[in-house]
């Protein structure tokens, strides 16, 4: 068939090589900043961000090429849980953690303020290229919960 008429997906889903899961787009930018210089010409100028902790892909481009973990210029998150969730301010589990434990969001509310401000660079200082904030609202619920199920049993 002509493939002038051939319609290609608009929003087309990349999926890890390796493990199946969903990659988040990234841009070059984000790429250059988080892997070494010597890994950049084996992806495409974008790529995608296997987010999986599991799994040893960090990116991966739409030609299904790779680059490893040990690829990558230091921890990130979730490929290590003990980096931090936010790239720009160096936010962490602990921090969320510790504003559970004091019943106060004092951390929290102060990233959530810092992650509106023009010194938030989310799409190169965070692996995925995204903003940390859905991940650290999620921990923190995630947190909260886990906290509340432990003081009803008590």
């Amino acid at each position: 068939m002509n493939k002038a008429f051939v319609r290609e997906p608009e929003l087309a889903e990349y999926r890890c090589p390796k493990c199946g899961s969903l990659g988040s787009p990234v841009g070059r930018e984000t790429l250059e900043a988080h892997l070494v210089p010597k890994a950049l010409p084996k992806l495409a100028p974008s790529g995608f961000f296997c987010a999986d902790p599991n799994c040893e892909v960090a990116y991966f481009d739409q030609f299904a090429r790779s680059v490893q973990c040990d690829a990558l210029r230091g921890p990130v998150y979730p490929k290590d849980l003990e980096a931090p969730i936010c790239g720009c301010f160096g936010f962490t589990r602990e921090d969320i953690e510790q504003d559970v434990q004091e019943g106060v969001a004092t951390r929290c509310r102060e990233l959530l303020a810092k992650a509106k401000s023009p010194d938030a660079r989310c799409a190169i200082m965070a692996a995925n290229g995204r903003s940390c904030v859905p991940e650290i609202q999620r921990y923190f619920m995630k947190c909260r919960a886990a906290r509340q199920s432990a003081q009803s049993e008590r």
